[in-house]
């Protein structure tokens, strides 16, 4: 089996997948190749880890002999799932392994943008620390404050517990159906998505992008919640509005946001979101830490060991592709 990373990968999955005597070549531009590119790259690889490519129906009809192809993230909203399955095509995650860093990344939005952390930072460079005014560009406090989650799996209850150890928060979420085993953790409260609206102080995303989540954050959402109240979205930025956020931040409807992931990525450096005092952005670094992607190459090398030699695929999306 021969295997086209997309990326340059961590050198923990590298090492394994050459212990285990499959080739490897890895793309090595700063560029995103194009859809026609990777088509006629991989027609000459029998299998594709994937990172930061769009794999669209036209890809996997183009190379129906794919073996594998394993995607180095936890999201697949990227991969037409359909289209890899009518192949036979099994397409594989990395879960579990970035709870904590994505977790990480969400408290730390939180934090920095309940004290204009940013904000303050770009004020120093900008020559303007001199003169202390007690009543400038103050924040907020977090301690008590009700936190609430969209999607509370893995990822929202690693959030939901640092939230709730730091700044002793009440937990508060909802999801499509209740998860009994965080309630008992975080002593944490299921309430309907128009309560979660209402009574967050925090609204932290970690739910999947999925037809029914897409753009649920708009304008119709954001009126409804607290004008104290910050929006974390370190999940898919396609489930919240771009420009209804920043709408809803300029009249007040809600006080500011944390946004790792954006609507579009990457975010234009002249996006108006970006000058705003009390807003947080990062370039989607969520799973951006040594350990993580050295468990997430390992993860994909997983898999790809798994499929050459005929074996269950640890961590399979699409269990229809093999049915």
């Amino acid at each position: 089996m021969k295997v086209y990373a997309t990326r340059m990968l961590p050198q923990a999955g590298v090492d394994m997948l050459t212990a285990a005597g499959i080739p490897l070549t890895q793309f090595e531009g700063r560029q995103a190749l194009n859809q026609d590119e990777l088509i006629e790259i991989c027609k000459h690889y029998d299998a594709v880890i994937c990172a930061g490519q769009k794999l669209g129906a036209a890809f996997f009809e183009a190379c129906p002999h794919l073996k594998c192809v394993a995607l180095l993230s936890v999201g697949y909203d990227n991969v037409d799932l359909q289209a890899a399955s009518h192949l036979n095509i099994p397409v594989t995650n990395t879960p579990g392994v970035l709870d904590a860093s994505t977790a990480e990344t969400a408290f730390l939005l939180m934090m920095a943008t309940a004290r204009k952390a940013f904000f303050m930072h770009q004020y120093i460079l900008d020559g303007h620390w001199g003169f202390t005014d007690p009543t400038a560009n103050l924040g907020i406090d977090l301690e008590g404050k009700t936190v609430g989650i969209f999607g509370l799996g893995n990822i929202g209850t690693v959030f939901a517990k640092y939230c709730k150890s730091f700044y002793q928060s009440p937990i508060i979420y909802h999801n499509r159906n209740r998860n009994i085993a965080a309630e008992n953790l975080l002593d944490a409260r299921y309430v309907s998505f128009e309560e979660l609206l209402r009574e967050s102080d925090v609204l932290s995303v970690h739910a999947n992008l999925s037809a029914s989540t897409r753009g649920i954050f708009n304008k119709d959402t954001f009126i409804k919640m607290k004008s104290s109240s910050i929006f974390i979205n370190a999940a898919r930025g396609g489930i919240h509005d771009e420009n209804d956020l920043y709408e809803a931040i300029v009249e007040g409807q809600i006080w500011g946001a944390g946004l790792d992931v954006t609507n579009p990525e990457p975010m234009l450096p002249n996006n108006p979101l970006l000058r705003l005092p009390t807003v947080s952005i990062l370039p989607h670094i969520g799973s951006a830490t040594e350990g993580t992607r050295a468990a997430m190459a390992i993860l994909a090398a997983k898999n790809i060991i798994a499929a050459r030699d005929g074996m269950p695929l640890p961590n399979l999306v699409n269990k229809d592709a093999l049915s």
